[in-house]
């Protein structure tokens, strides 16, 4: 690190302060304003800052971790999400911002009634803004503590290279972490979500730059030897996109996608379990921005943008990374360095200095945007709804602004009770798979009640806490993926006896969701036969439609442009037009067809 790269870092820092100043006035004037930006976000920035959010420190790491365990086809552990993805661009994006709620958590009382439905959202107002936001910011934190801790291996803070902090001792890798959350917590809380909104896509464009040149300069190098290089130094399995389905050459084992797994990922995991960023039906701050946009129209557009920039753009400088880091440290023990050994290694001075500034983008974006989001949801879900009633909007911006430092400082000490961060995408697809077709047919079939999702919300968390206490469930001990297929079959046979045991929603307030939300499908024909003047904006078989064609443009898209980067001629030759095919396609079918019901307003 020369002082160029140090002073490149520091003009990114104050930038982002800069930009927080610039918006705090703005935020002060209401919570819709603080945790929605009016309602009047363009799509192509609320798309970025999706993109942005999910492209935390640890997601590189973690791609690099997979790709040396599985070869490419590892991915397929977070390409399966591309299914749902494209779900909740077609069916679920025009209903969220139809729905003129804050959160996605206040859907729960339009949706329902009763004390059933305030239990319910009580209990996700605390586990989602509270618990799994902690936790998530915890591990991003660990992600970076990693990056810093092999970059520089020698730092020290106040001459120390570790703290005694309550009984633990913590390395000054992650105190200086602890100063980013802290750093990020102030911006967040003055600046509100178009802060977040505007520094996340300048912290995307920079970590996207950062990934591209480090692809090139590693692909350069001569231990490597480009793509040719590669191939000749790798096994022929590590470059499938699929699994194979004969056995694999010896040697090639250890890059292996299983059959099972790629059917757990393909018919199971995406629809069927919760995780930030890929909930099915949409969720947390993706359903955020999408109700932050300008119009339906705006709301469809960013998560289509978020969807093609989030599967098909940003993962191969990653995978290249990644395979590179297998030929220049075939003997490293934690894969997940291999990432940045490359940054450290491959990149010259001032190239350092803006690639590791990416990374502090990337984890920065996420990070405030997990405080933004997690805040709404702990004040406009819980401290309006169950605490303080009826007071004035700057008074929940003040409460929001103190809980935003708040929830900083308690995720800097659960990073310190981390261990490792490997396992828990798998820990958390387990303990909340099967609630996924719950949170999907809320929207399209009157007879789920806040019980259903109770149920389906528990029922895998508490399978998961038996097998972790040394209670066996019979499958749980199979391990990730195949456990998805017990947990998703129990869960599902739960909710649904739940279902059909208690008493469905009050008519009235299943009327007044259909006259607002005006959804398609033959789930609510009682409804629809009441209501005659309410129309959905397209038929249900439309919409599958338009969901066909925009799944085959994600993966003929993520697939062309992997061939055409590791210069596979033939596959490229048909995957290209068919992508460019699927995209006119959809964009044809998705142009604006007569007049439609405008949005609901504000609030």
């Amino acid at each position: 690190m020369t002082p160029f790269d140090w002073a490149l870092i520091g003009t990114y820092l104050l930038f982002t302060l800069v930009l927080a100043l610039y918006f705090r006035r703005r935020a002060v004037r209401d919570t819709s304003e603080y945790f929605l930006g009016g309602r009047n976000m363009p799509w192509w920035l609320a798309g970025t800052s999706m993109v942005a959010t999910t492209f935390a420190a640890d997601t590189p790491l973690a791609v690099t971790e997979l790709v040396a365990k599985s070869g490419i086809a590892g991915n397929w552990l977070w390409w399966s999400f591309a299914f749902g993805g494209m779900c909740t661009v077609i069916f679920f994006a025009r209903l969220w911002r139809r729905s003129g709620i804050q959160t996605d958590v206040e859907f729960v009382e339009l949706r329902y009634s009763g004390r059933p439905a305030a239990w319910l959202r009580g209990i996700k107002a605390v586990y989602f803004g509270l618990v799994m936001n902690i936790v998530i910011i915890g591990w991003v934190s660990l992600a970076m503590e990693t990056v810093i801790k092999v970059l520089f291996p020698e730092l020290t803070l106040f001459g120390q290279q570790s703290f005694a902090v309550v009984g633990l001792e913590v390395s000054s890798a992650l105190v200086l972490v602890s100063l980013l959350v802290v750093l990020v917590s102030v911006y967040a809380l003055l600046a509100g979500l178009w802060g977040v909104v505007v520094t996340d896509a300048f912290q995307f464009f920079l970590a996207m730059a950062g990934s591209i040149i480090m692809a090139v300069l590693v692909l350069q190098h001569p231990d490597v030897g480009g793509i040719s290089g590669l191939r000749a130094q790798l096994p022929a399995s590590t470059f499938n996109f699929l699994p194979s389905l004969g056995g694999a050459a010896e040697g090639a084992a250890a890059f292996a996608l299983t059959v099972p797994a790629f059917v757990a990922f393909i018919g199971i995991q995406w629809w069927s379990s919760w995780y930030p960023g890929s909930e099915p039906g949409g969720g947390g701050y993706i359903a955020q921005r999408m109700m932050s946009a300008k119009d339906e129209r705006h709301s469809l557009l960013a998560t289509l943008a978020y969807t093609l920039a989030h599967y098909c753009v940003r993962p191969w400088p990653w995978i290249i990374v990644a395979l590179a880091s297998l030929v220049l440290y075939p003997d490293l023990a934690d894969t997940r360095e291999g990432f940045v050994l490359v940054m450290r290694d491959v990149l010259p001075a001032g190239l350092l200095g803006l690639v590791l500034a990416a990374f502090l983008a990337a984890f920065m974006s996420t990070v405030s945007t997990q405080l933004n989001w997690g805040v709404s949801y702990l004040v406009h879900d819980g401290w309006r709804r169950f605490v303080a009633r009826n007071r004035s909007e700057r008074y929940y911006v003040m409460v929001s602004r103190v809980l935003t430092f708040v929830l900083g400082i308690i995720s800097i000490w659960v990073a310190t009770q981390l261990d490792s961060i490997s396992g828990a995408w798998q820990l958390i697809l387990t303990a909340s798979a099967g609630l996924g077709m719950v949170l999907i047919f809320r929207w399209y079939w009157w007879r789920i009640s806040a019980w259903s999702e109770l149920a389906a919300t528990l029922t895998p968390i508490a399978l998961v806490l038996l097998e972790l206490f040394g209670v066996p469930v019979p499958g749980l001990s199979a391990g990730f993926p195949t456990s998805l297929f017990v947990v998703v079959s129990a869960s599902t046979v739960i909710w649904l006896l739940v279902t059909f045991l208690t008493r469905p929603t009050p008519r009235p307030v299943l009327d007044a969701f259909y006259r607002l939300v005006r959804p398609a499908g033959p789930g609510w024909r009682p409804f629809a036969s009441r209501h005659p003047d309410i129309r959905p904006t397209a038929r249900i078989l439309v919409l599958c439609r338009r969901w066909i064609t925009g799944v085959v443009l994600i993966f003929a898209t993520l697939f062309g442009t992997g061939h055409v980067i590791l210069q596979n001629a033939a596959s490229a030759t048909w995957l290209v037009p068919v992508a460019i095919a699927a995209g006119a396609f959809l964009w044809w079918d998705l142009r604006p067809r007569g007049s439609t019901a405008s949005s609901p307003p504000s609030g």
